[in-house]
């Protein structure tokens, strides 16, 4: 018997797009002789599709697409995963369909509800195992976190099953194929037999689906790896009841995986919204460039515009970089001197400023200049302006609201900024397009003399390490300063991400590659007045 695993890349609410891709991989596993065509997690609406699910409509058209599908399926046995309605009660579920019929549906047990998951918003929980029998061997139906949970996987064995076929959209972040294995492994160890994972790909807003999808046997050895980050149609045979081992590709790891994740998430986020290009505001600095070069990745040369704006503080070394670095990606480029702009801004407001220092206030209006002159653009052209603030910044607070933050979609909104200058380097060892003296030089905002991010900011390894302990980790105060941190770096950063949270708040989306970013997986209060202390 033959599995064929359809690792495509869907699109939220795109049902007739999805439906056809579904029979276009049907078709093509029927000519490679395979008996069953597994699909992702709600494959047939795209996933997650949030409160598309509280509109009865959305049900009503999921239904109908799920049974014009079910009418082009033939000669193969599909799984094909949709929304499903049943009187009052929604579910995540799986439909098997064959030769024009919807055989059965099985309904997702699990329901997360952590992270990025809501999924108790939605649904209700299912409770009934579902069993296929083909060729003589009896194969579980699941659903993504029902495999991270012992019950539903103990249930399909008591029913009979000999193997399990899981249906995946499971986000990407660093390491996490790693953390399915182990899983999955833990799986095994429990009932005894082989899983069959097939995973979505694809950018959906901020997530991220690297696919990925892969087979392991009753004694969890790998069997099956498939490539991530690529639509793919996998095949997994089974003789004799036993997986036969197949293509084993080599797992994206470390720099390559994330630049690859944020390459999928840049080039889904604009293809799927059908914005005609992208343009940034290239400063001659690490982030800037790191974006750049991410976006002529992801979208070619042609779609992407880069533009610097100097100001009196802007170093000649900045326009020189920023120069090179465009010859060598074949980027369209603009200088546009925001000098007068700031001046007369600036004896606008002399009245009301009058007696005031110089302060933030002047710095500041420069990156909104910066940011209506590429919001304006944007307007003209229908390109998205990609901002480049990383996650440091992010994380403290240190980026200009309707300044720098002003854009359509953060690409390395959840990249540190010890992980920009890794993947800086990164990117160099593909064919060197970032300029050296871009990532020896220091960090720099460039909005008033001689001035560094460490003015402001403990130094990014400490930051970054602090960030990560308290953001992505959860820790506390006293356990930071046990790592060895100084207390007084711990307070002080742990008071700019609370007094930051409004700025958060008004941030683009960008692409999530740390299993917690700021977006669907960080909620907290802008008003508040709770202190940390311990």
């Amino acid at each position: 018997m033959k599995i064929a695993i359809a690792q495509i890349n869907c699109t939220v609410g795109d049902l007739a797009g999805n439906a056809a891709k579904i029979a276009d991989y049907a078709q093509r596993a029927k000519a490679q002789s395979a008996d069953i065509l597994l699909t992702p997690e709600l494959s047939l609406c795209g996933y997650p599709p949030e409160d598309l699910l509280l509109r009865d409509g959305f049900y009503h058209a999921c239904e109908l697409a799920l049974h014009d599908l079910a009418q082009q399926v033939r000669g193969i046995t599909a799984v094909v995963g949709h929304p499903h309605k049943v009187g009052k009660n929604c579910y995540n579920a799986a439909s098997v369909l064959r030769d024009g019929n919807i055989v059965a549906t099985y309904h997702k047990h699990s329901l997360p509800n952590h992270s990025v998951f809501d999924e108790e918003r939605y649904f209700t929980h299912g409770s009934e195992p579902y069993v296929l029998e083909m060729e003589g061997i009896k194969l579980g139906i699941i659903i993504c976190a029902d495999v991270w949970h012992e019950h539903a996987p103990i249930r399909a064995k008591k029913a009979g099953a000999q193997a399990l076929l899981v249906l995946n959209a499971s986000p990407y972040h660093f390491d996490k194929q790693a953390t399915r294995y182990e899983t999955i492994r833990e799986r095994i160890g429990e009932i005894g037999v082989p899983v069959v994972y097939a995973n979505l790909v694809g950018g959906q807003d901020e997530l991220v689906f690297d696919g990925a999808s892969f087979a392991m046997d009753n004694e969890g050895t790998l069997t099956h790896q498939f490539p991530a980050f690529d639509e793919v149609l996998g095949m997994v045979e089974f003789r004799d009841g036993k997986l036969v081992p197949g293509v084993r590709d080599s797992v994206v790891k470390d720099e390559a995986s994330i630049y690859r994740a944020l390459c999928l998430g840049v080039r889904d986020y604009i293809h799927k919204n059908r914005f005609p290009g992208v343009l940034l505001g290239l400063s001659g600095g690490i982030d800037s460039a790191l974006t750049l070069a991410v976006a002529v990745d992801a979208l070619g040369a042609d779609k992407v515009l880069a533009v610097m704006m100097p100001s009196p503080y802007t170093a000649q070394i900045s326009k020189d970089d920023s120069r090179e670095m465009v010859k060598l990606l074949g980027v369209r480029y603009e200088e546009l001197d925001i000098l007068p702009t700031f001046n007369a801004l600036q004896d606008t407001l002399a009245p009301l400023f009058r007696g005031r220092t110089a302060d933030t206030t002047e710095e500041n209006l420069q990156a909104r200049i910066r940011g209506t002159l590429l919001m304006a653009i944007s307007n003209k052209t229908g390109s998205l302006v990609l901002t480049t603030g990383n996650k440091s910044e992010m994380t403290v607070g240190y980026c200009t609201l309707y300044g720098d933050m002003a854009g359509g979609f953060a690409v390395i909104k959840d990249v540190s900024k010890t992980w920009v200058y890794r993947l800086a380097n990164y990117r160099n060892t593909l064919g060197r397009v970032i300029p050296e003296r871009i990532i020896t030089r220091p960090p720099s905002a460039e909005l008033k003399p001689d001035q560094t991010d460490q003015d402001s900011l403990p130094p990014y390894d400490v930051l970054d390490a602090i960030m990560a302990c308290y953001v992505e980790k959860n820790m506390n105060i006293g356990e930071i300063v046990a790592k060895g941190y100084a207390e007084a770096d711990v307070q002080r950063v742990v008071k700019l991400i609370r007094i930051a949270e409004y700025k958060r708040r008004q941030a683009p989306v960008g692409v999530r590659i740390t299993d917690r970013g700021f977006g669907k997986d960080w909620r907290y209060p802008i008003t508040v007045r709770y202190r940390d202390e311990f």
